[in-house]
């Protein structure tokens, strides 16, 4: 039974019960999440007054500039997750191949795979804006006792078994699934709990928020520019308001209380979209899916999509259902 400032961790073991492999290993997985999360908010939290803000003067594989605190996040839950004994393998936006987890006893007997963006909107550290880590859990394909391959990490989003965020704001949340209903926790500073701040999530079916970098404008399909006018129309319900963070977490988060619809389409410089499929499109669908939302590239399911390498991109539009199906319709 859900209720209000019951902690994450008395949540996750009352519901173990609803997961069809309750043996108590995801449940572990989940609280390396909220400890790693919490570590990275305490650094975050720095920012200004330690020299971790900037650049490190590196790119990572998808030709990014890396930020000082994106190693920071990507290290942290690395090694939070490794010592743990929980998983058997580990890919993150920040690193070119993904990682092989031995465990103790050198058996690669652990189940679970993790794919994460470690700091998403990162680039928003210096200015003092919300920025967020994002991660998707899988069960392994390949038998236990033998090391990960690709093939456990190139799963469709529908066979996610947990997926999540964490929202570094004005109060530090997680937000996770694990298919039955969204739940919310923010952190008590103070204490260093979590508590259950926002049962069962939902996104209202329509909303009045739609977010996208118009910048880009000139760049998108034509489908996307026709919807964006529809935004601006003077009409009875409109015009729509244009709120853009350039922080996924952040955005999607938003449009998920008050309902809207964020974009990143495809556009005539990335003809195959920028969001990275496995680390950021396929956990925010499923979380946004199982809130009564919709998550499509424009034309199909994303959690439909089977992947074909571990850096995919594609083009994104999520949020309240029938915002999604009119953006959609303007695509056909």
């Amino acid at each position: 039974m859900q209720r209000k400032n019951q902690t994450l961790g008395e949540f996750i073991i009352e519901n173990q019960k609803d997961f069809p492999y309750a043996s108590g290993e995801l449940s572990r997985l989940i609280n390396s999440i909220r400890l790693a999360a919490k570590m990275v908010n305490h650094e975050v939290n720095k920012a200004g007054l330690v020299d971790i803000t900037g650049a490190v003067g590196e790119t990572n594989i998808q030709g990014e500039d890396q930020q000082k605190l994106d190693v920071l996040a990507n290290e942290t839950f690395i090694n939070t997750l490794t010592n743990r004994e929980i998983v058997c393998g580990i890919a993150s936006e920040e690193n070119d191949e993904f990682i092989t987890i031995k465990g103790q006893k050198n058996d690669h007997r652990n189940s679970y795979v993790v794919l994460m963006d470690p700091l998403d909107g990162s680039s928003n550290i210096d200015v003092n804006v919300s920025v967020g880590t994002i991660f998707s859990i899988y069960r392994r394909v390949t038998p236990a006792g033998t090391p990960v391959t690709l093939e456990d990490f190139l799963q469709p989003g529908n066979l996610q078994v947990a997926a999540g965020y964490i929202i570094y704001g004005t109060s530090t949340m997680l937000v996770y699934t694990t298919g039955n209903g969204v739940n919310g926790f923010t952190l008590n500073p103070a204490l260093g709990t979590y508590y259950l701040s926002h049962p069962n999530m939902k996104f209202p079916e329509d909303g009045h928020i739609y977010s996208v970098n118009e910048g880009n404008y000139i760049h998108f399909p034509q489908g996307i520019k026709d919807y964006i006018k529809y935004c601006q129309e003077e009409k009875e319900d409109r015009p729509y308001t244009s709120r853009y963070i350039g922080s996924l977490v952040s955005d999607i988060h938003r449009n998920m209380i008050k309902g809207g619809v964020y974009l990143y389409p495809s556009t005539s410089k990335s003809p195959n979209g920028k969001l990275r499929l496995l680390y950021e499109c396929n956990p925010m669908a499923f979380i946004t899916e199982q809130a009564g939302g919709k998550a499509s590239d424009g034309y199909r399911r994303i959690l439909d999509i089977k992947p074909t390498n571990l850096h995919e991109r594609t083009p994104f539009v999520c949020g309240s259902k029938n915002m999604v199906e009119k953006v959609e319709s303007f695509m056909e």
